[in-house]
Parts: C-alpha cells; sequence; structure tokens
C-alpha cells in the first residue's frame, strides 16, 4: 500500500517557524521524527503531501490506491491497525470530529480536508497530536519512552565502559561505535537511548528518560536532565531540560536551555541562557503566526523556539516562552523581545534585516561543515521561505 502524510494547513501554520523548511512529520519527538514512526510501524516508506514550496525536497509519490494520514498525529498501535483496516473511499476520523486518514485515488490536499463533509466513515479516540510547537516538549518525555521499547525490540546494546558510572535499574541502551567514559547515567525514572557513534565526554551527567542520535557530540561535563532528546550531528555542553534539538545543531558551551526546541542549523553561543518559568509562574504564552499574536500555551514551563539557521551571541538571554524565527542573528545585552522576526540580525534596541545574500553564504558554510550539500533545491528552498516569512511576518 502507498502512504502520503498529509500537512493539515493549520498545523503547519500553527507549527511555525518549526515548519518553514519541512513538512510536519519531519519533525522529532521521542527518539525518531515522525516519519520514521509512521514507516517503522507501517512497514513501508511514506512521502509528503505538503506546501508546493517544500515539494520538490519532499516529493509526493501516487500511486492508483493511496492511503492519506494526517501528519500531525503521532501513531500508535490502534491508529496504525485501523488505517490498515480502512477501505477503499472510506475515512477515519476521531472522536473531535477531525480526519486521521482515507483510502482512495488521487487527491489534492484540499479534497482530503473536505472528506468530512461528506460524512464519516468511522471515528476512534483522539490519539496524540502535535499542534503548536510546545506540544512537542509537553509530549517529548512519553515519547521517549515509547519509541525505546519499539527501537530496541530484538537488539543487543554494545558494552558500557567500566568507567562509567550507572544509577537505577532502568537500561542505557548503546549502540554501535558509541563513546562514552567516565560519566554518570541515572535511570531511575527512564531509560538513556545513545546512538552510533556518539561520544559523550568525561564528566557528563545524564538523566533518563534520554535519547542521543546518532554522531552527536555531548561535551565535558555537560548535565542532561530527562525528557531531552538530542537530534543527530549536534554538540551540546552546559545544561539542558526537557528540550530537543532536531539535529545538526550547537549548543557547545556553558549556558542553560530547558523545555525548548532547537531547529536545525543552529548555534547557540556560549553562556547563552533562557528563563522557562515566569517570575508569578502564571501559564505561559507565546507567539503564534496565524495570530500574529501571543497565545495560551496551557504550560508552566516553557523556554525558547528557535527555527532553522538561527544564532545566538555570546551571553544572549532569552526570556520565557520566547519564539526567534528562521536565519536571525541574536545578540546584545538584556533580555531578547518574545518574538525575534526571520531574517532579523540585532537584538531588542536595534534590529535590521538579514541581507538575503549573507544569510544564504552562512547556511552554505554552515551545512559544508558537516558534509552537507547546498544544492540548487536547497538554494530555491531558502529563496521561498524568504518571501513566505517576509509575508508572513510583514506586519511585525
Amino acid at each position: 500500500m502507498n502512504y502520503i502524510l498529509v500537512d493539515l494547513p493549520k498545523h503547519k501554520e500553527n507549527l511555525l517557524p518549526l515548519t518553514y523548511f519541512r513538512p510536519i512529520a519531519e519533525l522529532r519527538i521521542g527518539i525518531d521524527t515522525l516519519k520514521e514512526k509512521w514507516e517503522d510501524l507501517l512497514e513501508e516508506k511514506v512521502s509528503f503531501l505538503t506546501d508546493d514550496y517544500l515539494s520538490e525536497k519532499f516529493p509526493v509519490k501516487w500511486a492508483s490506491e493511496n492511503i492519506y494520514i494526517s501528519s500531525h498525529i503521532i501513531p500508535n498501535e490502534e491508529v496504525i491497525g485501523e488505517i490498515k483496516n480502512l477501505s477503499t473511499f472510506t475515512s477515519l476520523f476521531d472522536d473531535s470530529g477531525e480526519i486521521i486518514a482515507y483510502k482512495g485515488n488521487e487527491i489534492t490536499r484540499e479534497e482530503f480536508i473536505e472528506i468530512h463533509k461528506k460524512g464519516t466513515d468511522k471515528m476512534i479516540p483522539s490519539p496524540k497530536k502535535i499542534c503548536f510547537p510546545w506540544d512537542l516538549v509537553r509530549l517529548n518525555e512519553l515519547q521517549i519512552l515509547s519509541d525505546f521499547e519499539r527501537i530496541i525490540k530484538g537488539k543487543q546494546p554494545e558494552k558500557l565502559s567500566k568507567t562509567n558510572l550507572i544509577i537505577g535499574k532502568q537500561p542505557v541502551f548503546i549502540e554501535k561505535g558509541a563513546k562514552t567514559e567516565a560519566c554518570v547515567f541515572n535511570t531511575e525514572n527512564g531509560p538513556v537511548y545513545v546512538g552510533e557513534n556518539v561520544l559523550i565526554m568525561e564528566g557528563s551527567m545524564l538523566r533518563g528518560p534520554l535519547a542521543i542520535m546518532e554522531n552527536s557530540v555531548i561535551k565535558m561535563g555537560a548535565k542532561i536532565y530527562g525528557g531531552t532528546t538530542i537530534g543527530p550531528s549536534s554538540k551540546v555542553g552546559g545544561e539542558v531540560k526537557g528540550s530537543i534539538f532536531l539535529g545538526n545543531a550547537n549548543k557547545g558551551h556553558d549556558g542553560y536551555l530547558g523545555d525548548s526546541v532547537i531547529a536545525e542549523w543552529c548555534n547557540l553561543g556560549a553562556d547563552t541562557n533562557n528563563s522557562n518559568l515566569k517570575n508569578n509562574y502564571s501559564e505561559v504564552k507565546m507567539w503564534n503566526y496565524p495570530a500574529k499574536d501571543f497565545i495560551p500555551t496551557g504550560m508552566q514551563f516553557m523556554g525558547l523556539i528557535m527555527g532553522d539557521h538561527s544564532k545566538s551571541g555570546i551571553s544572549t538571554m532569552f526570556n520565557t516562552g520566547t519564539v526567534v524565527g528562521v536565519s536571525a542573528n541574536v545578540f546584545g545585552g538584556d533580555f531578547q523581545p518574545k518574538f525575534f522576526p526571520s531574517f532579523k540580525w540585532g537584538n531588542k534596541q536595534e534590529m535590521q534585516d538579514y541581507r538575503f545574500d549573507k544569510a544564504l553564504e552562512v547556511a552554505k558554510i554552515v551545512m559544508q561543515r558537516r558534509n552537507k550539500n547546498f544544492d540548487e533545491v536547497e538554494k530555491r528552498l531558502f529563496e521561498n521561505i524568504y518571501k513566505l516569512a517576509k509575508q508572513k511576518e510583514s506586519i511585525i
């Protein structure tokens, strides 16, 4: 069967700036991306039906018969079973009335959205969903626990060196090529997953549930708390709690990061810190792109959301519930604004447009340092996002 993950526009918009550069299912939560979860549980490859400007890099694959799935849903065994049992030209909804899946011939994204007006074929209890950036933080710890059991099933871990100390009875699972010496692992609250070719330098203290993905480096003396996911090829040091690095990002020095999501190709300068709790302990509000305003998150602890290719200078301070767009460069003393737009350079006192040619030049260098090719497809994607961000953020 041919499976297609469909980005519903309202969720794609609500998840900005994290979905400027990717479809929703390329977001990482727990150990895997949503796409990787779907492929593992369906035992099939999937493709994307998303915004036009993303389709060159993330093309859709059609067949004579397809199963379309709302991409913001976190799959589980019940949802997978119901989807696999769909009859042709039938749909699956949850008890909130939102479509989960549809089986049929080639349709557009708009037609997939309109299916609910034709009547509900089957309804099931609402699965967990990623509708806003803060949902990634809220659900990450549970997803690490869920993914861990599935990923290690039938596999044998590498032996952990005797120079390390393990506290707790839950496992530390080490993949091939990973190296860790003289570190402390606390698994009392959950396991620790260490991917292939990860380097955890001496003196690091790590608490589960925790996932460190392939080719990442944990710097000396790092303090990493539970509920954290460090995506592939990232470098992380200092103190981190309950946060997600999507991958290919740097926080190489001391400084605190709590309850945050850092997209790809970001770099946090030395001693960058963020607040994740308001002084009055009240609910955190965060910038929402469709509303063009700050909206409630339902979260008491919420830190920083940073879009792709953004950077912070040395000793940058981010306030509780800050959103930074894509390809932004934030620096300077005092707390920064709680929303920092895309393709801007500066700080709270003075903010300038980030010249597109300069932003492109830096992106090329950053990607080449990790042996990633900045080709014409990537350039066109960057150009489209530049125009899109200017349009969406024009009134700010």
